[in-house]
Protein backbone atom coordinates (compact mmCIF):
# COMPACT_ATOMS: atom_id res chain seq x y z
CA UNK A 1 0.00 0.00 0.00
CA UNK A 2 1.24 3.54 -0.97
CA UNK A 3 0.69 6.60 1.56
CA UNK A 4 0.65 9.65 -0.23
CA UNK A 5 1.34 13.30 1.63
CA UNK A 6 0.62 16.50 0.89
CA UNK A 7 0.65 19.74 3.14
CA UNK A 8 -1.43 23.03 2.73
CA UNK A 9 -2.00 26.49 4.92
CA UNK A 10 -4.84 28.19 5.59
CA UNK A 11 -5.54 31.25 7.58
CA UNK A 12 -7.52 30.58 10.39
CA UNK A 13 -10.52 32.29 8.29
CA UNK A 14 -10.72 29.87 5.95
CA UNK A 15 -9.33 26.33 7.44
CA UNK A 16 -12.77 26.05 8.24
CA UNK A 17 -13.40 26.01 4.28
CA UNK A 18 -11.20 23.98 2.97
CA UNK A 19 -11.59 21.23 5.58
CA UNK A 20 -15.10 21.30 4.65
CA UNK A 21 -13.92 20.78 0.53
CA UNK A 22 -11.81 18.02 1.53
CA UNK A 23 -14.65 16.36 3.87
CA UNK A 24 -17.04 16.55 0.66
CA UNK A 25 -15.81 17.31 -2.97
CA UNK A 26 -12.05 15.45 -2.16
CA UNK A 27 -13.71 12.13 -0.43
CA UNK A 28 -15.94 12.10 -3.32
CA UNK A 29 -13.52 12.55 -5.80
CA UNK A 30 -11.27 9.84 -4.27
CA UNK A 31 -14.00 7.16 -3.48
CA UNK A 32 -14.66 7.37 -7.48
CA UNK A 33 -10.80 6.22 -7.95
CA UNK A 34 -9.96 2.08 -8.41
CA UNK A 35 -7.56 1.48 -5.36
CA UNK A 36 -8.41 4.06 -3.22
CA UNK A 37 -8.11 2.56 0.32
CA UNK A 38 -8.77 5.62 2.66
CA UNK A 39 -7.75 9.03 3.55
CA UNK A 40 -6.39 10.93 6.35
CA UNK A 41 -7.00 15.08 6.87
CA UNK A 42 -4.26 15.72 9.85
CA UNK A 43 -5.40 19.78 11.28
CA UNK A 44 -2.58 21.70 13.06
CA UNK A 45 -3.83 25.33 14.60
CA UNK A 46 -1.48 28.09 15.91
CA UNK A 47 -2.12 31.54 16.81
CA UNK A 48 -1.69 32.24 13.11
CA UNK A 49 -2.48 29.74 10.31
CA UNK A 50 -3.74 26.32 10.44
CA UNK A 51 -1.39 23.64 8.05
CA UNK A 52 -3.31 20.77 7.54
CA UNK A 53 -1.90 17.16 5.91
CA UNK A 54 -3.49 15.23 3.96
CA UNK A 55 -2.68 11.46 3.59
CA UNK A 56 -4.36 9.13 1.19
CA UNK A 57 -3.75 5.74 0.74
CA UNK A 58 -3.64 3.53 -2.41
CA UNK A 59 -3.23 0.17 -3.22
CA UNK A 60 -0.32 0.70 -5.39
CA UNK A 61 1.54 3.58 -7.90
CA UNK A 62 -0.79 2.56 -10.71
CA UNK A 63 -3.76 3.73 -8.54
CA UNK A 64 -1.91 7.14 -7.55
CA UNK A 65 -1.31 7.81 -11.27
CA UNK A 66 -4.93 7.44 -11.98
CA UNK A 67 -5.86 10.11 -9.02
CA UNK A 68 -2.73 12.47 -9.68
CA UNK A 69 -2.34 11.87 -13.41
CA UNK A 70 1.51 10.78 -15.16
CA UNK A 71 3.14 13.23 -13.13
CA UNK A 72 2.25 11.68 -9.61
CA UNK A 73 4.25 14.02 -7.41
CA UNK A 74 2.24 16.70 -8.87
CA UNK A 75 0.26 17.74 -6.40
CA UNK A 76 -3.57 18.08 -7.12
CA UNK A 77 -4.87 21.27 -5.57
CA UNK A 78 -8.87 21.81 -6.73
CA UNK A 79 -10.02 25.76 -7.10
CA UNK A 80 -12.08 25.95 -4.42
CA UNK A 81 -8.57 24.37 -2.07
CA UNK A 82 -6.82 27.00 -3.98
CA UNK A 83 -9.34 29.56 -2.55
CA UNK A 84 -9.31 28.63 0.66
CA UNK A 85 -5.12 27.92 1.31
CA UNK A 86 -2.69 30.89 1.40
CA UNK A 87 -0.10 28.47 0.47
CA UNK A 88 0.18 24.41 -0.23
CA UNK A 89 3.18 21.91 -1.50
CA UNK A 90 3.44 21.98 -5.06
CA UNK A 91 4.85 18.07 -4.57
CA UNK A 92 3.62 15.30 -2.78
CA UNK A 93 5.78 12.26 -0.93
CA UNK A 94 4.97 9.00 -1.26
CA UNK A 95 5.54 6.19 1.45
CA UNK A 96 5.55 2.52 1.04
CA UNK A 97 3.15 1.71 4.24
CA UNK A 98 5.50 -0.50 5.77
CA UNK A 99 3.56 -1.39 8.88
CA UNK A 100 -0.53 -1.24 8.87
CA UNK A 101 -2.04 -1.72 12.83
Amino acid sequence: MIARVWRGWASTATADDYQRHYESEVAEHLQQVTGFRGARLLRHDDDQEVMFTSITFFTGMDDVRAFAGEDPERAVVEDAARRALTRWDERVTHHEVAVDL
